[in-house]
């Protein structure tokens, strides 16, 4: 009788460890199943791209300055540092230079005057509120370089999407307006709005020099 009784223990004791087992690797099961499911619904989704507001965009402070001078029919008269490696393009009489999400921007123009405060507020912020998405927090002042004394224009606006991940930066904007015996340029200086770049963009806007 007591050789049953430890018969059907062991039995009983084998049943409940399959039953036990059993019920944990279901429960797994679910676990790892249910998220899986939750991203496939959320990814399935279409969502506009949001105007990223806090995107990469710190120039490293290890970057390398080149100067740079153009050269053929436009106005050669000036050098400024830029940032070594970045891509260059040239359309007219402006060339930039890009990299990730920062761009420095030159233009060169012929103008009589030069340029002031009240001008730049009449006509180039109306300009660039016509042409730049979402444009933004204009403020114009005056401020010294080693130049001299420059008219300067800061906003903010939305950059072109990304062909890629279609996402839309929110860029901040530095446009200093230097001009010198009926030449003007113009050095606009851009990059993500949350972007530490103010060392960076002092060493460039204040390199500017004529020759």
């Amino acid at each position: 009788m007591a050789a049953h009784t430890r018969t059907y223990a062991v039995v009983g004791l084998t049943l409940a460890a399959a039953v036990t087992a059993g019920c944990s690797g279901s429960g797994s099961g679910a676990g790892s199943g249910s998220p899986a499911s939750g991203a496939t619904t959320v990814s399935g989704q279409k969502q506009p791209a949001p105007t990223e507001s806090n995107p990469p965009g710190d120039i490293p402070d290890n970057q390398v300055y080149v100067s740079y001078r153009p050269t053929g029919a436009t106005f050669t008269g000036f050098t400024v540092k830029v940032p070594e490696g970045w891509a260059r393009t040239s359309q007219g009489s402006t060339t930039a230079f890009t990299d990730k999400l920062n761009t420095v921007k030159i233009t060169a123009v012929s103008a009589s005057g030069a340029p002031t405060v009240g001008s730049v507020s009449n006509t180039v912020v109306p300009q660039l509120r016509s042409q730049v998405p979402k444009f933004s927090s204009p403020k114009v002042g005056e401020v010294t370089r080693h130049a001299g004394r420059v008219v300067l224009l800061t906003y903010q606006g939305d950059s072109a999407k990304d062909p890629v991940t279609g996402k839309v930066v929110r860029d901040a904007f530095e446009r200093y307006a230097f001009h010198r015996a009926g030449h003007e340029v113009d050095l606009t200086l851009s990059g993500p709005v949350k972007a530490d770049n103010v060392d960076p963009w002092r060493i460039v806007s204040d390199s500017f020099t004529w020759r």
